[in-house]
């Protein structure tokens, strides 16, 4: 008898205890950051599945490119001594970077479907044209006469070959010359295509017309004493990346257009010289890759989607535990307020109910804007915690509380992700006002009362 009276002691201490309650809450937030790391997990997962969408589409019409040059190029001579100590010749390579380049281009922006992915993708027409000056080997630092300049070839650098729709052509006076894939050498490219370059005119104009295909970027390098490179596009969301912004741009709701001028002084490298002498430029893998990071002295511009979801969705989850633990707050203190009793697994399925809230989110913005998700989903749990709340306290006014609390916080980081410049500002004035509102509320409690009615 006395070991059943104990047992009931220790239920109804159980149950009326606030310590333990709170040491229930804070388990249960800690057993909710599984499902809230699962959820980043889950975000994150989306967002490879979109790339690897994006990645499977532009592989086969064209990658983000990057255009450089054109830059001639002949080969020289020179003796070192190998590792037996004997002199023995090797080839080695000059480079002359052009004195005048212009580039003017249009960029038709396209969007593709994979399932219920989009791909950004352009087709460019760009006009380069510029001037050399009369070759001199010794401008490189070349000394003697071992050098061929009877196999120089002129080399435009292009990222990713495959997007090239047309045969292009290198104009200048009085002759004509076909472009064909591959380098001399590839000290200054990665990847480019090339032609025969006679180097005994005195100075050079050229004109090259490029039809190229691409997705979502195109970079330029500024290789020449002047520079000017003009685009024009019909997209509303460009972003303009690089070393350098634009001079001049003009952003409207159908197109936009934006002008660079770089001069040779705002680079680190020289107009001539031998081996990999263009420091930072595309002679690293980096550019090859499908997100790459671009080289040193490149700009251009991104094609932006209006909204990633992802990163909204992700920006939003960051505040999924304080979420959850506003909510359990809200019904700890109307418990303690008004003499309510919330079981710990009520509190848990209110915790997964806020949880939910992101899953919603990622899934219906995949396919709706995120703004009109944010909507749906925030309604949604918004009346699945109210009804329930409604259910387990057996009151609408105290339902309508948690409701009201709910919807403000919904619509206080919505704000947040609109003021991105301000996040942090908002964020920490909004943090402020909860902890005065709590500590508000709970002034007049005499907790250690309550904890001998426990």
């Amino acid at each position: 008898m006395e070991n059943q009276n104990l047992f009931e002691r220790l239920n109804r201490w159980a149950k009326q205890s606030v310590t333990l309650k709170l040491f229930a809450i804070g388990f249960l937030i800690l057993l909710l950051m599984i499902p809230g790391s699962m959820l980043n997990s889950l975000i994150y997962e989306r967002e490879q599945t979109r790339n690897s969408a994006i990645r499977e589409v532009s592989s086969s019409w064209g990658t983000s490119q990057t255009i450089a040059g054109p830059v001639i190029s002949f080969p020289y001579y020179k003796q070192i001594r190998n590792e037996k100590g004997t002199l023995e010749w090797t080839t080695e390579f000059a480079h002359f970077l052009p004195d005048n380049l212009e580039i003017t281009g249009r960029l038709v922006p396209i969007k593709k479907y994979r399932g219920i992915y989009v791909v950004v993708l352009y087709s460019a027409e760009l006009e380069i044209k510029g001037s050399f000056k009369k070759i001199v080997p010794s401008a490189a630092g070349i000394s003697g006469s071992n050098y061929d300049l009877n196999k120089a070839v002129i080399s435009l650098g292009i990222s990713d070959n495959k997007g090239i729709r047309e045969t292009v052509y290198l104009n200048h006076p009085n002759k004509t010359g076909v472009f064909k894939p591959g380098l001399l050498s590839y000290d200054i490219f990665n990847s480019g295509i090339s032609t025969p370059y006679d180097t005994s005119a005195e100075k050079t104009e050229f004109n090259i017309r490029l039809s190229l295909n691409g997705s979502s970027e195109i970079f330029f390098l500024p290789f020449g004493e002047n520079n000017k490179v003009t685009l024009t596009g019909s997209w509303t969301n460009p972003s303009f990346q690089g070393d350098f912004l634009p001079a001049e741009k003009s952003i409207n709701d159908t197109s936009f257009t934006a002008t660079w001028n770089v001069l040779e002084l705002n680079r680190k490298y020289p107009q001539a010289g031998t081996g990999r002498f263009v420091s930072g430029s595309a002679v690293t893998e980096d550019w090859k890759q499908f997100e790459p990071q671009q080289p040193e002295s490149a700009f251009g511009v991104r094609l932006l989607l209006p909204v990633d979801e992802y990163q909204k969705t992700m920006r939003t989850s960051k505040y999924g535990m304080m979420f959850v633990i506003i909510t359990f707050l809200a019904f700890f203190f109307i418990e303690v307020l008004n003499n309510r009793r919330v079981h710990p697994i009520q509190y848990f399925l209110i915790g997964c109910a806020v949880i939910l809230f992101y899953v919603l989110l990622l899934s219906i913005s995949e396919h709706l804007s995120f703004n009109t998700a944010y909507l749906i989903s925030c309604s949604a749990i918004l009346l699945l915690i109210s009804l329930y709340a409604k259910a387990i306290l057996k009151n609408t006014k105290h339902a309508l509380i948690i409701g009201g609390i709910l919807a403000v916080l919904y619509v206080f980081f919505y704000s947040l992700l609109q003021l991105q410049d301000y996040a942090l500002l908002l964020g920490s004035i909004g943090l402020l006002s909860v902890l005065a509102l709590i500590m508000y509320l709970t002034r007049n409690i005499n907790w250690y009362q309550l904890g001998e009615k426990s």
